[in-house]
């Protein structure tokens, strides 16, 4: 799991924009890149060629779970 703390620092490599948690991700909250980082063992994969880039769908019902303006 990831500690709030490093939460708290950790920002999208190619936006600068802020994660938020979900599952075992973090989603960048800028609507335009729509970028999701997976975690393995506990340390998030930050690297840009290996995120994933989400559906607006995707991405929008994500936001709004966690109370973040889609």
């Amino acid at each position: 799991m990831v500690s709030k703390e490093l939460l708290e620092i950790l920002c999208c490599p190619e936006t600068k924009a802020d994660l938020v948690l979900d599952g075992n991700t973090l989603v960048s909250v800028d609507k335009n890149t729509r970028r999701r980082y997976r975690i393995e063992d506990d340390i998030p994969i930050m690297l840009i060629d290996e995120s994933e880039q989400l559906s607006l769908e995707e991405w929008t019902a994500i936001m709004k779970k966690y109370g973040k303006g889609a």
